[in-house]
């Protein structure tokens, strides 16, 4: 008797070698219930055609029309023919082409009047859009041969056809018939949900849900469908970080209370301001995390420049007041080092621990990178195992073997989406009981993300900006519709200049780099779109060069970049906080932590190549003192692109909320979420994150009080396999990315 359960079979016994081969390779399929759970994207009606006029370019798309005319054209002095179709759907025509001996069949198929479903990849010749040798599926019996024709529709009874996320490899269509042969085992599927939670919310059974979902008779089928499997997502999702916050609650870690009258008390009272109300806040939620017996696990979010490191700097304090040791990791040695020269700049003689002049209470401050000499390092490292250092700042050099605390009691992590959970843990190793663990993100992550990517963290945000930043004018320069911008654009950076300010220019590229031969020029005339997207991103040194000898001849340009060695970076960088530089040509290398206040104006080339989030993240490098900030976008592309969109929107608001949500709404969860964290996202099918914000936080409340009932699930044997698959899916990315 065969023992794998029905949606455990591999998808080669149930439809063959060939067709499994072609589902695992180009859509990561391999079960009957993956193939299962691969909904449709969205469904065609009979009498409702796909618009022609919204086809997306170079993108395998389906569509349903009726063929307007057919002819073949004969070429090459008539040795060739190609048989070109017209079809259309009302909102506007489509010119399909079949060449050689492939033009038989179509010819005979496709005549005026017939309706057919087609797929293919949509591209442009002669300046219109055409289907090269697309698949096709009549939609209407042929007078001639019923019988045939009868068959080939067989498939499309119900009224609305499904249209899967398909391939080059794959029709549509033809992931409909293998559908339909593993449909059956659907009414097998075991149901994650407790009876109790999907009777009380009226959601159909999952086996139901399944069936509807792909063979829907109504539109409501559809709704009911999808209101069910949205649940699944975010519950199943849920649950697995509600035990991650479980299990993470049972550990022990050591409660840090700072004595009254130590560093904390001696740091706050040499501030030259006061904390803004927000700020007090967050500290507050962070003093009362690190005075409790479990581990704090908190994510703190707050724009660029709300003062994120003066909270983090105070709760390392608190902790080494309470006899213990505050580690800082940073994404980058750059980074590490600007972290490591500003907390001991803000901590002046209390950073002197055991030096002369040191204040009574202090403590040394320590940097750790993976650059340091082997003197430097050595010390470094005596300093953490002796309890010397109450504080180390470094890269993720900080988690080796090799690197022994006297009491870990505090990680900070710097900028959350480049640290994995792994990594985490690997830290939490370190302590003689877990440390407890602040995230930081100037990265603005809306509600529900936060909920979804950082759900076993608890959030604090801090969304004032402290007292004395300046606003940030942004505007949009068009370099290819009126060139006069972007020389007034210069003109701008010259002003700032000769006002006493410094000027930032930032590019996609470093310009070093072996150019990669872009093939042979094809014969087909290019849009401006697509010529600005051929042309490689502008580059750091190009750019530095070319405004030294032009636009700005006479101010003291220099660049700074990722390849460059960390004594040049940091050298440049020091001449450039010094004021003695003008303006610095970079890449995002300064995207985190560059904090020069007298920098008032930014200029950013090729700005469509960078994300929204990005480009607020750079934006926020400017206006950081008393005078106001101004940012240029620099764009070649036309006006009525998405990419122009996309900088109106960054240009029209400075909050990094509102652009968070406009960034996930363009480009669909899985980049955003999938560089979270190992794993979890691919999970998210029938989810969106930014519109189902209620079900994503009733499902967390409802996963919370299921797993504090029953924490092994053992009463829920659907949930618990639910969750394998799950934490399986969330293994193999990890290790794919590692």
């Amino acid at each position: 008797m065969d023992l794998v359960p029905a949606l455990e079979e591999p998808l080669k016994k149930a439809l063959g070698p060939a067709t499994a081969k072609v589902m695992a390779e180009h859509l990561g399929l391999h079960t009957v219930g993956d193939l299962l759970h691969h909904y449709p994207r969205r469904y065609a009606e009979r009498g409702e055609l796909t618009r022609l006029a919204d086809l997306p370019l170079d993108e395998h798309v389906t569509v349903v029309a009726q063929v307007a005319s057919a002819r073949i054209l004969k070429f090459n002095g008539g040795t060739g023919q190609r048989l070109e179709v017209t079809i259309t759907d009302g909102s506007g025509q489509l010119q399909l082409v079949f060449f050689g001996r492939g033009i038989h069949k179509p010819h005979k198929d496709l005549l005026p009047g017939t309706r057919a479903m087609f797929a293919g990849k949509a591209s442009v010749f002669n300046r219109k859009m055409q289907l090269a040798h697309p698949a096709y599926e009549l939609l209407r019996p042929d007078a001639l041969d019923a019988g045939e024709a009868d068959e080939a529709i067989g498939s499309w009874a119900g009224a609305l056809i499904p249209i899967y996320p398909a391939t080059a490899k794959l029709e549509s269509w033809k992931i409909a018939k293998a559908v339909d042969m593993v449909l059956p085992s659907a009414q097998e599927a075991l149901d994650p949900l407790p009876d109790s939670l999907r009777e009380g919310r009226g959601l159909v059974p999952l086996p139901e849900a399944l069936l509807k979902v792909h063979r829907p008779h109504t539109k409501a089928d559809i709704a009911d469908a999808r209101a069910r499997l949205k649940w699944d997502e975010a519950f199943v999702l849920q649950v697995a970080l509600a035990r991650r916050r479980f299990a993470d609650a049972q550990l022990p870690a050591v409660a840090r209370v700072p004595r009254p009258d130590g560093l904390l008390t001696a740091f706050d009272a040499k501030l030259p301001f006061t904390l803004t109300d927000g700020q007090q806040k967050v500290s507050k939620e962070i003093f009362d995390g690190l005075a409790t017996e479990h581990p704090m696990h908190r994510l703190l979010q707050g724009e660029v420049g709300s003062g994120k490191t003066m909270v983090a700097l105070r709760a390392m304090l608190a902790v080494v007041d309470a006899g213990g040791q505050a580690a800082m990791l940073a994404p980058t040695e750059v980074l590490a080092q600007q972290h490591h020269r500003s907390i001991t700049e803000m901590m002046g003689e209390l950073a002197e621990g055991g030096m002369l002049g040191g204040a009574e209470h202090s403590t040394k401050v320590v940097l750790l990178t993976g650059s340091m000499g082997v003197a430097a390092r050595r010390q470094a490292l005596l300093d953490l195992v002796t309890g010397d250092a109450g504080i180390v700042i470094g890269t993720h050099a900080l988690i080796e073997d090799k690197v022994q605390f006297h009491d870990l009691g505090l990680v900070v992590v710097d900028e959350q989406h480049r640290f994995g959970v792994e990594q985490r843990d690997a830290l939490r190793g370190k302590g003689k009981q877990p440390p407890h663990l602040l995230v930081m993100t100037a990265t603005p992550i809306p509600r529900t993300v936060a909920m979804t990517v950082f759900g076993d963290l608890e959030t604090s945000v801090l969304d004032q900006l402290p007292a004395g930043r300046s606003p940030i004018a942004t505007h949009v320069v068009p370099a290819a519709d009126k060139p006069h911008f972007l020389a007034r654009a210069w003109e701008r950076v010259r002003e700032e200049v000769e006002n006493g300010h410094q000027a930032y220019v930032v590019c996609p590229r470093i310009g070093d780099e072996e150019e990669q031969g872009k093939g042979g020029k094809g014969g087909k005339k290019e849009s401006v779109e697509d010529a600005a997207e051929k042309r490689p991103p502008l580059a750091v040194l190009d750019v530095a060069e070319e405004l030294a000898h032009g636009a700005l001849r006479g101010l003291k340009v220099e660049v700074l970049h990722g390849r460059m060695q960390p004594d040049d970076k940091d050298a440049v960088m020091r001449r450039f906080a010094a004021g003695e530089t003008d303006v610095l040509v970079a890449t995002t290398v300064i995207e985190v932590g560059v904090n020069v206040p007298n920098a008032t104006a930014m200029v950013i080339m090729d700005a469509d190549r960078f994300g929204v989030s990005q480009l607020h993240q750079l934006r926020g490098r400017v206006g950081r003192g008393s005078a106001a900030g101004l940012c240029l976008l620099v764009s070649e592309m036309p006006e009525a692109s998405p990419a122009r969109a996309r900088l109106g929107a960054v240009a029209a608001t400075l909050d990094g909320f509102e652009l968070s949500r406009i960034d996930l709404e363009q480009r669909r969860e899985g980049d955003v979420l999938g560089r979270a964290q190992s794993g979890v996202r691919s999970s998210l099918r029938m989810l969106a994150v930014i519109e189902d914000e209620e079900i994503i936080a009733e499902a967390r409340q409802e996963a919370t009080a299921v797993v504090a009932a029953d924490p092994d699930l053992e009463r829920l044997p659907g949930l618990r396999t639910a969750l394998d698959a799950l934490l399986d899916e969330e293994r193999e990315q990890y290790l794919d990315k590692g």
